[in-house]
């Protein structure tokens, strides 16, 4: 059975907003999702070694080649996805880091990249650069929140979880 690991951003869980559909799919397509929560506050000053100290243990206990979900502050585990081969989803990725371009151009495993055009950390440039699989929304924000009715950020959030499912699919995963 294939796994994979939701990782959340700074501000809220990995049940929350946008990753508790994102991690639904893998969990639809059979696959053990296990959900990464914080074990502290994130420090102040950000680091790439404390998401990969706070990411690491999971993947160690799991083993194989389980597929990573992480949004914004959870993209710091590139670096990790890359070193073991891993496959993963990337919601609003902070490219506007330099080491998470970095780790993300040595992967080996596909990735998606998902962002808005509202986001001050996404890079469209960089974004294409990086990978195939690429979802951009015209003016959505960090959250991927779009301006307008409610309905609109559902239509975003629907569209999020269909591109996840067809990149599973396009990759073979699991």
């Amino acid at each position: 059975m294939a796994d994979a690991v939701v990782v959340p951003g700074g501000s809220h869980g990995s049940y929350a907003g946008l990753l508790a559909y994102a991690g639904g799919v893998p969990q639809f397509r059979g696959a053990t999702v296990h959900r990464h929560d914080w074990t502290e506050a994130p420090p102040a000053e950000l680091s790439e070694s404390w998401v990969c100290g706070q990411v690491r243990p999971v993947l160690d206990r799991l083993g194989g080649q389980p597929l990573l979900v992480g949004k914004s502050l959870g993209s710091f585990a590139a670096g990790l996805a890359a070193e073991r081969s891993l496959p993963a989803v990337w919601l609003t990725p902070l490219l506007s880091v330099p080491w998470v371009p970095a780790a993300l151009e040595r992967a080996t495993a596909p990735f998606l990249l998902v962002g808005g055009t509202a986001d001050k950390a996404w890079d469209r440039a960089a974004a294409r650069r990086l990978s195939p699989y690429v979802v951009e929304v015209p003016a959505a924000d960090h959250g991927m929140v779009v301006p307008g009715p409610l309905t609109d950020t559902i239509a975003v959030l629907a569209r999020i979880v269909v591109a996840i499912d067809e990149f599973l699919d396009d990759i073979g995963w699991p």
